[in-house]
Protein backbone atom coordinates (compact mmCIF):
# COMPACT_ATOMS: atom_id res chain seq x y z
CA UNK A 1 0.00 0.00 0.00
CA UNK A 2 1.41 3.21 -1.07
CA UNK A 3 1.48 6.37 1.23
CA UNK A 4 -1.89 7.47 -0.12
CA UNK A 5 -3.59 4.44 0.06
CA UNK A 6 -3.22 3.05 -3.27
CA UNK A 7 -3.23 -1.33 -2.78
CA UNK A 8 -0.83 -3.20 -5.22
CA UNK A 9 -0.63 -6.79 -5.87
CA UNK A 10 1.43 -8.41 -8.74
CA UNK A 11 1.89 -11.84 -9.10
CA UNK A 12 5.45 -12.76 -11.39
CA UNK A 13 4.87 -15.68 -13.67
CA UNK A 14 7.86 -17.28 -14.87
CA UNK A 15 8.48 -17.46 -18.67
CA UNK A 16 5.94 -14.75 -19.63
CA UNK A 17 6.13 -12.55 -22.30
CA UNK A 18 3.13 -10.37 -21.53
CA UNK A 19 2.24 -8.43 -18.72
CA UNK A 20 -1.30 -7.56 -17.77
CA UNK A 21 -1.86 -4.38 -15.36
CA UNK A 22 -5.35 -3.57 -14.54
CA UNK A 23 -6.45 -0.18 -12.58
CA UNK A 24 -9.12 -0.92 -10.07
CA UNK A 25 -11.62 1.52 -9.25
CA UNK A 26 -14.06 0.60 -6.05
CA UNK A 27 -17.26 2.42 -8.17
CA UNK A 28 -19.80 0.89 -9.79
CA UNK A 29 -23.68 1.38 -9.90
CA UNK A 30 -24.18 0.67 -6.10
CA UNK A 31 -22.96 3.52 -5.43
CA UNK A 32 -24.98 6.20 -7.79
CA UNK A 33 -27.76 7.81 -6.79
CA UNK A 34 -31.11 7.33 -8.50
CA UNK A 35 -30.91 10.68 -10.40
CA UNK A 36 -26.78 9.43 -11.31
CA UNK A 37 -28.05 5.83 -12.67
CA UNK A 38 -25.45 5.07 -15.23
CA UNK A 39 -22.97 7.79 -14.71
CA UNK A 40 -20.15 5.11 -13.69
CA UNK A 41 -20.43 3.36 -16.90
CA UNK A 42 -20.26 6.43 -18.69
CA UNK A 43 -17.21 7.88 -16.96
CA UNK A 44 -15.65 4.66 -18.08
CA UNK A 45 -16.16 5.97 -21.46
CA UNK A 46 -14.57 8.72 -20.78
CA UNK A 47 -11.57 7.84 -19.52
CA UNK A 48 -10.90 6.85 -23.35
CA UNK A 49 -11.78 10.10 -24.71
CA UNK A 50 -8.63 12.15 -23.68
CA UNK A 51 -6.55 13.51 -20.91
CA UNK A 52 -4.50 17.47 -20.73
CA UNK A 53 -1.75 15.26 -22.40
CA UNK A 54 -3.02 12.84 -24.92
CA UNK A 55 -6.19 12.85 -27.82
CA UNK A 56 -8.59 10.30 -27.71
CA UNK A 57 -7.09 9.01 -31.24
CA UNK A 58 -3.46 9.17 -29.20
CA UNK A 59 -4.68 7.32 -26.77
CA UNK A 60 -5.73 4.71 -29.32
CA UNK A 61 -2.45 5.07 -31.20
CA UNK A 62 -0.77 4.23 -28.11
CA UNK A 63 -2.36 1.02 -27.36
CA UNK A 64 -2.23 0.06 -30.87
CA UNK A 65 1.35 0.76 -31.40
CA UNK A 66 2.78 -1.33 -29.17
CA UNK A 67 0.34 -4.08 -30.05
CA UNK A 68 -1.43 -4.02 -26.48
CA UNK A 69 -4.98 -5.42 -25.94
CA UNK A 70 -6.26 -2.39 -24.02
CA UNK A 71 -10.42 -2.46 -22.48
CA UNK A 72 -12.47 -1.42 -19.52
CA UNK A 73 -15.31 -2.91 -17.68
CA UNK A 74 -17.80 -1.16 -14.97
CA UNK A 75 -20.09 -3.38 -12.55
CA UNK A 76 -21.89 -2.65 -9.88
CA UNK A 77 -19.53 -2.37 -7.07
CA UNK A 78 -16.39 -2.19 -8.88
CA UNK A 79 -14.82 -0.24 -12.50
CA UNK A 80 -11.72 -1.68 -14.05
CA UNK A 81 -9.39 -0.34 -17.14
CA UNK A 82 -7.06 -3.18 -17.88
CA UNK A 83 -4.05 -3.69 -20.86
CA UNK A 84 -2.47 -7.08 -22.13
CA UNK A 85 1.02 -6.32 -23.59
CA UNK A 86 4.73 -7.43 -24.13
CA UNK A 87 6.77 -6.61 -20.91
CA UNK A 88 9.05 -4.50 -22.66
CA UNK A 89 6.31 -2.01 -23.29
CA UNK A 90 5.58 -1.29 -19.14
CA UNK A 91 7.23 2.37 -19.77
CA UNK A 92 4.64 3.13 -22.24
CA UNK A 93 1.68 1.27 -21.34
CA UNK A 94 1.82 2.10 -17.37
CA UNK A 95 2.14 5.84 -18.64
CA UNK A 96 -1.37 5.74 -20.66
CA UNK A 97 -3.47 3.82 -17.72
CA UNK A 98 -2.12 6.00 -15.51
CA UNK A 99 -2.99 9.22 -17.53
CA UNK A 100 -6.43 7.45 -18.35
CA UNK A 101 -7.37 7.19 -14.76
CA UNK A 102 -5.60 9.83 -13.06
CA UNK A 103 -6.69 13.14 -15.92
CA UNK A 104 -9.64 12.42 -18.15
CA UNK A 105 -10.30 15.90 -19.58
CA UNK A 106 -14.49 14.81 -20.47
CA UNK A 107 -13.39 15.79 -23.96
CA UNK A 108 -15.67 14.62 -27.08
CA UNK A 109 -18.51 14.45 -24.12
CA UNK A 110 -21.22 14.91 -26.62
CA UNK A 111 -20.23 12.41 -29.02
CA UNK A 112 -19.04 9.94 -26.46
CA UNK A 113 -22.80 10.56 -25.36
CA UNK A 114 -24.42 9.49 -28.47
CA UNK A 115 -22.05 6.08 -28.31
CA UNK A 116 -23.32 5.08 -24.61
CA UNK A 117 -27.08 6.12 -25.68
CA UNK A 118 -26.86 3.21 -28.66
CA UNK A 119 -25.13 1.01 -26.63
CA UNK A 120 -28.18 1.51 -24.40
CA UNK A 121 -30.73 1.17 -27.63
CA UNK A 122 -28.57 -2.38 -28.26
CA UNK A 123 -29.28 -3.41 -24.65
CA UNK A 124 -33.06 -2.47 -24.73
CA UNK A 125 -32.95 -5.00 -28.23
CA UNK A 126 -31.23 -7.68 -26.34
CA UNK A 127 -33.89 -9.51 -23.57
CA UNK A 128 -31.48 -12.02 -22.87
CA UNK A 129 -29.48 -9.30 -21.37
CA UNK A 130 -31.79 -7.28 -20.34
CA UNK A 131 -33.79 -9.95 -18.25
CA UNK A 132 -30.93 -10.52 -15.40
CA UNK A 133 -31.30 -6.93 -14.74
CA UNK A 134 -34.83 -7.42 -14.30
CA UNK A 135 -34.70 -10.41 -11.93
CA UNK A 136 -32.30 -7.75 -10.53
CA UNK A 137 -35.11 -5.63 -10.03
CA UNK A 138 -36.95 -8.06 -8.27
CA UNK A 139 -35.07 -9.40 -5.99
CA UNK A 140 -33.65 -5.90 -4.66
CA UNK A 141 -36.72 -3.78 -4.97
CA UNK A 142 -35.93 -0.01 -5.41
CA UNK A 143 -32.43 -0.51 -5.28
CA UNK A 144 -29.43 0.33 -6.85
CA UNK A 145 -28.38 -3.20 -7.38
CA UNK A 146 -31.87 -3.50 -8.81
CA UNK A 147 -31.31 -1.09 -11.46
CA UNK A 148 -29.21 -1.65 -14.74
CA UNK A 149 -25.18 -0.84 -14.49
CA UNK A 150 -26.06 0.71 -17.71
CA UNK A 151 -28.51 3.70 -16.77
CA UNK A 152 -31.44 4.44 -18.94
CA UNK A 153 -31.38 6.71 -21.70
CA UNK A 154 -33.05 9.66 -20.16
CA UNK A 155 -30.72 9.81 -17.08
CA UNK A 156 -27.41 9.35 -19.17
CA UNK A 157 -28.89 12.13 -21.94
CA UNK A 158 -28.67 14.52 -19.41
CA UNK A 159 -25.10 14.31 -17.84
CA UNK A 160 -22.54 17.65 -18.08
CA UNK A 161 -19.11 17.57 -17.99
CA UNK A 162 -19.32 19.28 -14.47
CA UNK A 163 -21.00 16.31 -13.01
CA UNK A 164 -19.00 13.63 -14.49
CA UNK A 165 -15.95 15.31 -13.67
CA UNK A 166 -16.88 15.71 -10.05
CA UNK A 167 -17.43 12.33 -10.08
CA UNK A 168 -14.37 10.82 -10.95
CA UNK A 169 -12.57 13.43 -8.48
CA UNK A 170 -15.00 12.03 -5.83
CA UNK A 171 -14.49 8.27 -6.80
CA UNK A 172 -11.31 8.00 -8.73
CA UNK A 173 -8.93 8.49 -5.27
CA UNK A 174 -5.51 6.28 -3.99
CA UNK A 175 -7.59 4.85 -1.36
CA UNK A 176 -10.29 3.65 -3.36
CA UNK A 177 -7.74 2.08 -6.01
CA UNK A 178 -6.20 -0.89 -6.57
CA UNK A 179 -3.03 -1.55 -9.48
CA UNK A 180 -3.01 -5.09 -10.18
CA UNK A 181 -0.60 -6.94 -12.59
CA UNK A 182 0.68 -10.45 -13.66
CA UNK A 183 3.29 -11.70 -15.79
CA UNK A 184 7.14 -10.58 -16.40
CA UNK A 185 7.61 -7.97 -13.82
CA UNK A 186 9.24 -6.69 -10.84
CA UNK A 187 6.94 -5.90 -7.63
CA UNK A 188 9.09 -3.17 -6.44
CA UNK A 189 9.02 -1.47 -10.12
CA UNK A 190 4.77 -1.48 -10.20
CA UNK A 191 5.05 -0.31 -6.85
CA UNK A 192 7.44 2.81 -7.58
CA UNK A 193 4.84 3.41 -10.91
CA UNK A 194 1.97 3.06 -8.69
CA UNK A 195 2.94 5.83 -6.05
CA UNK A 196 3.49 8.26 -9.10
CA UNK A 197 0.26 7.67 -10.04
CA UNK A 198 -1.10 8.04 -6.71
CA UNK A 199 0.55 11.27 -6.40
CA UNK A 200 -1.66 12.48 -9.52
CA UNK A 201 -5.40 11.43 -8.21
CA UNK A 202 -7.39 13.68 -6.15
CA UNK A 203 -7.29 12.63 -2.30
CA UNK A 204 -10.10 11.68 -0.53
CA UNK A 205 -12.36 13.94 0.66
CA UNK A 206 -14.58 11.35 2.68
CA UNK A 207 -15.97 7.65 2.27
CA UNK A 208 -17.77 6.95 -0.66
CA UNK A 209 -21.64 6.09 0.10
CA UNK A 210 -23.18 2.18 -1.08
CA UNK A 211 -26.34 1.50 -1.14
CA UNK A 212 -26.89 -1.60 0.79
CA UNK A 213 -28.60 -4.79 -0.92
CA UNK A 214 -31.39 -5.80 1.11
CA UNK A 215 -33.68 -8.56 -0.71
CA UNK A 216 -37.36 -8.10 -0.91
CA UNK A 217 -40.28 -10.54 -0.33
CA UNK A 218 -40.40 -12.86 -3.75
CA UNK A 219 -42.18 -11.71 -6.47
CA UNK A 220 -43.08 -12.23 -10.11
CA UNK A 221 -42.32 -9.05 -13.07
CA UNK A 222 -43.17 -9.67 -16.18
CA UNK A 223 -42.15 -7.48 -18.77
CA UNK A 224 -44.11 -7.36 -22.71
CA UNK A 225 -41.65 -7.00 -25.59
CA UNK A 226 -41.92 -8.27 -29.07
CA UNK A 227 -39.87 -10.92 -28.81
CA UNK A 228 -39.13 -14.83 -30.87
CA UNK A 229 -38.81 -16.35 -27.13
CA UNK A 230 -39.60 -16.14 -23.85
CA UNK A 231 -36.74 -15.26 -21.76
CA UNK A 232 -37.29 -15.79 -18.03
CA UNK A 233 -34.76 -16.16 -15.14
CA UNK A 234 -35.72 -17.18 -11.33
CA UNK A 235 -33.58 -15.56 -8.40
CA UNK A 236 -33.64 -14.95 -5.15
CA UNK A 237 -30.59 -13.77 -2.37
CA UNK A 238 -27.10 -15.67 -2.46
CA UNK A 239 -23.75 -15.55 0.26
CA UNK A 240 -21.90 -12.70 -0.19
CA UNK A 241 -18.48 -12.58 -2.27
CA UNK A 242 -16.35 -13.80 1.52
CA UNK A 243 -18.66 -16.05 2.65
CA UNK A 244 -16.85 -19.27 4.17
CA UNK A 245 -18.78 -21.74 1.80
CA UNK A 246 -18.30 -19.42 -1.18
CA UNK A 247 -16.36 -22.58 -2.90
CA UNK A 248 -19.39 -24.91 -2.22
CA UNK A 249 -21.76 -22.62 -4.12
CA UNK A 250 -19.26 -22.48 -7.17
CA UNK A 251 -19.34 -26.24 -7.12
CA UNK A 252 -23.45 -26.65 -6.27
CA UNK A 253 -23.61 -24.28 -9.51
CA UNK A 254 -21.93 -26.66 -11.55
CA UNK A 255 -24.05 -29.16 -10.91
CA UNK A 256 -27.38 -27.31 -11.60
CA UNK A 257 -26.71 -25.45 -14.48
CA UNK A 258 -22.97 -24.71 -14.90
CA UNK A 259 -21.40 -27.25 -17.17
CA UNK A 260 -22.65 -29.25 -20.07
CA UNK A 261 -23.06 -32.44 -17.57
CA UNK A 262 -24.87 -30.14 -15.32
CA UNK A 263 -28.75 -31.26 -14.36
CA UNK A 264 -30.14 -28.54 -16.31
CA UNK A 265 -28.51 -28.41 -18.70
CA UNK A 266 -29.17 -32.24 -19.21
CA UNK A 267 -33.04 -32.18 -18.34
CA UNK A 268 -33.95 -29.21 -19.80
CA UNK A 269 -32.19 -29.03 -23.32
CA UNK A 270 -30.62 -32.55 -24.11
CA UNK A 271 -33.41 -34.85 -22.66
CA UNK A 272 -36.50 -32.92 -23.51
CA UNK A 273 -35.08 -30.38 -25.70
CA UNK A 274 -37.26 -27.61 -24.87
CA UNK A 275 -34.37 -24.98 -25.28
CA UNK A 276 -30.97 -23.65 -26.53
CA UNK A 277 -29.78 -21.86 -23.49
CA UNK A 278 -30.49 -22.95 -19.88
CA UNK A 279 -27.75 -22.07 -17.00
CA UNK A 280 -27.39 -20.95 -13.38
CA UNK A 281 -24.87 -18.26 -12.06
CA UNK A 282 -24.45 -16.60 -8.69
CA UNK A 283 -23.16 -12.84 -7.84
CA UNK A 284 -21.73 -12.16 -4.53
CA UNK A 285 -20.91 -8.32 -2.81
CA UNK A 286 -19.81 -7.07 -0.31
CA UNK A 287 -23.05 -7.74 2.04
CA UNK A 288 -25.39 -9.37 -0.21
CA UNK A 289 -25.20 -11.55 -3.19
CA UNK A 290 -28.04 -13.07 -6.06
CA UNK A 291 -28.41 -16.88 -7.04
CA UNK A 292 -29.97 -17.03 -10.52
CA UNK A 293 -30.97 -19.33 -13.09
CA UNK A 294 -31.87 -18.60 -16.88
CA UNK A 295 -34.00 -20.25 -19.94
CA UNK A 296 -34.72 -18.83 -23.34
CA UNK A 297 -37.21 -20.47 -25.06
CA UNK A 298 -40.66 -20.92 -26.86
CA UNK A 299 -43.82 -19.68 -25.07
CA UNK A 300 -45.41 -23.24 -26.03
CA UNK A 301 -42.51 -24.73 -24.08
CA UNK A 302 -42.46 -22.11 -20.37
CA UNK A 303 -45.06 -24.15 -18.92
CA UNK A 304 -42.97 -27.71 -19.05
CA UNK A 305 -39.42 -25.73 -18.55
CA UNK A 306 -40.98 -23.93 -15.36
CA UNK A 307 -41.82 -27.69 -14.04
CA UNK A 308 -38.70 -29.35 -14.87
CA UNK A 309 -36.40 -26.06 -13.54
CA UNK A 310 -38.46 -26.37 -10.36
CA UNK A 311 -38.47 -30.15 -10.06
CA UNK A 312 -34.79 -30.48 -10.19
CA UNK A 313 -33.78 -27.60 -7.91
CA UNK A 314 -36.07 -29.30 -5.14
CA UNK A 315 -34.18 -32.06 -5.81
CA UNK A 316 -30.97 -31.02 -5.28
CA UNK A 317 -32.13 -30.04 -2.08
CA UNK A 318 -33.81 -33.16 -0.77
CA UNK A 319 -31.46 -35.90 -2.07
CA UNK A 320 -27.58 -35.25 -1.74
CA UNK A 321 -25.75 -35.42 -4.95
CA UNK A 322 -24.40 -38.66 -6.00
CA UNK A 323 -20.04 -39.24 -5.39
CA UNK A 324 -19.42 -39.03 -8.78
CA UNK A 325 -21.60 -36.43 -9.71
CA UNK A 326 -19.48 -34.09 -7.26
CA UNK A 327 -16.44 -35.10 -8.12
CA UNK A 328 -17.21 -34.34 -12.02
CA UNK A 329 -18.02 -30.89 -10.66
CA UNK A 330 -15.41 -30.45 -8.34
CA UNK A 331 -12.66 -31.81 -10.95
CA UNK A 332 -14.41 -29.32 -13.61
CA UNK A 333 -13.76 -26.57 -11.64
CA UNK A 334 -10.10 -27.06 -11.06
CA UNK A 335 -9.37 -27.90 -14.28
CA UNK A 336 -11.14 -24.38 -15.63
CA UNK A 337 -8.89 -22.80 -12.64
CA UNK A 338 -5.43 -24.39 -13.40
CA UNK A 339 -6.18 -24.08 -17.03
CA UNK A 340 -7.26 -20.09 -17.31
CA UNK A 341 -4.45 -19.43 -14.99
CA UNK A 342 -1.79 -20.01 -17.86
CA UNK A 343 -3.36 -16.57 -18.87
CA UNK A 344 -1.83 -13.13 -16.89
CA UNK A 345 -4.84 -11.55 -17.36
CA UNK A 346 -7.27 -14.13 -16.00
CA UNK A 347 -4.45 -14.44 -13.23
CA UNK A 348 -4.63 -10.07 -13.09
CA UNK A 349 -8.26 -10.01 -12.77
CA UNK A 350 -8.34 -12.62 -9.99
CA UNK A 351 -6.20 -10.69 -7.75
CA UNK A 352 -7.44 -7.50 -8.48
CA UNK A 353 -10.81 -8.84 -7.74
CA UNK A 354 -9.82 -10.08 -4.80
CA UNK A 355 -7.91 -7.04 -3.30
CA UNK A 356 -10.26 -4.55 -4.21
CA UNK A 357 -13.30 -6.36 -2.29
CA UNK A 358 -11.44 -7.41 0.84
CA UNK A 359 -11.00 -11.07 0.28
CA UNK A 360 -8.53 -13.45 0.93
CA UNK A 361 -5.93 -13.67 -2.15
CA UNK A 362 -5.89 -17.47 -2.28
CA UNK A 363 -3.16 -19.33 -4.40
CA UNK A 364 -4.46 -21.83 -6.88
CA UNK A 365 -3.61 -25.18 -4.56
CA UNK A 366 -5.71 -23.31 -1.63
CA UNK A 367 -8.11 -22.76 -3.92
CA UNK A 368 -8.08 -26.79 -5.29
CA UNK A 369 -7.92 -28.20 -1.45
CA UNK A 370 -11.07 -25.96 -0.62
CA UNK A 371 -12.99 -27.54 -4.01
CA UNK A 372 -11.79 -30.67 -2.71
CA UNK A 373 -13.35 -30.38 0.75
CA UNK A 374 -17.00 -29.83 -0.55
CA UNK A 375 -19.03 -32.43 0.55
CA UNK A 376 -22.47 -33.57 0.13
CA UNK A 377 -24.21 -32.30 2.83
CA UNK A 378 -22.59 -29.10 2.21
CA UNK A 379 -23.97 -28.88 -1.19
CA UNK A 380 -27.77 -30.14 -0.11
CA UNK A 381 -27.92 -27.51 2.99
CA UNK A 382 -26.58 -24.53 0.68
CA UNK A 383 -29.67 -25.88 -2.48
CA UNK A 384 -32.17 -25.60 0.84
CA UNK A 385 -31.03 -22.79 2.06
CA UNK A 386 -30.85 -20.45 -1.40
CA UNK A 387 -32.18 -22.54 -4.62
CA UNK A 388 -35.45 -23.75 -3.35
CA UNK A 389 -37.93 -22.52 -5.72
CA UNK A 390 -40.56 -21.20 -3.18
CA UNK A 391 -37.23 -18.96 -2.20
CA UNK A 392 -36.95 -17.86 -5.71
CA UNK A 393 -38.61 -14.08 -7.56
CA UNK A 394 -39.28 -14.59 -11.24
CA UNK A 395 -38.95 -12.05 -14.29
CA UNK A 396 -39.49 -12.54 -17.94
CA UNK A 397 -39.76 -10.43 -21.27
CA UNK A 398 -42.24 -11.83 -23.28
CA UNK A 399 -44.60 -11.08 -26.04
CA UNK A 400 -47.45 -12.45 -24.03
CA UNK A 401 -47.30 -11.91 -20.22
CA UNK A 402 -50.16 -14.26 -19.62
CA UNK A 403 -48.29 -16.96 -20.73
CA UNK A 404 -45.55 -16.46 -17.77
CA UNK A 405 -48.21 -15.68 -15.48
CA UNK A 406 -49.88 -19.00 -16.06
CA UNK A 407 -47.46 -20.83 -15.99
CA UNK A 408 -45.49 -19.52 -12.64
CA UNK A 409 -49.45 -19.92 -11.22
CA UNK A 410 -49.52 -23.25 -11.37
CA UNK A 411 -45.67 -23.97 -10.78
CA UNK A 412 -44.64 -21.31 -8.12
CA UNK A 413 -47.99 -20.41 -6.81
CA UNK A 414 -46.48 -18.30 -3.97
CA UNK A 415 -45.02 -15.44 -6.61
CA UNK A 416 -47.28 -12.48 -6.52
CA UNK A 417 -46.76 -10.39 -9.75
CA UNK A 418 -45.65 -6.57 -9.09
Amino acid sequence: ETDDGLRVITEPVAGARSLALGAWIGVGSRFEQPGEAGISHFLEHMLFKGTSRLSAAEIAQGFDGIGAEVNAATGRDYTVVYTRFLDQHIDHAFGLVADMVSDPVMAELEPEREVVLEEIAMYEDDPSDQVHDLIGEAVFPGQALGRPVIGTADIVGAFDRKEVGAYHRGHYTPRNMVIAAAGNLEHDDIVARSRALAARLTPAVGDTVMDPGEPGAPRAVVKEKETEQVHLTLGGPGLTRGDDRRHAQAVLDNILGGSMSSRLFQEVRERRGLCYSVGTYTSGYSDCGQVGVYVGTRAANIDESLEVIAAELRAVAESEVPEDELSRARENLKGRLVLGSESTANRMNRLGRSVLGGNEVLTIDEVIARFDAVTASDIAALADEFWRPERLSLAAITTDGDVVEHAFARHLPHLVAA
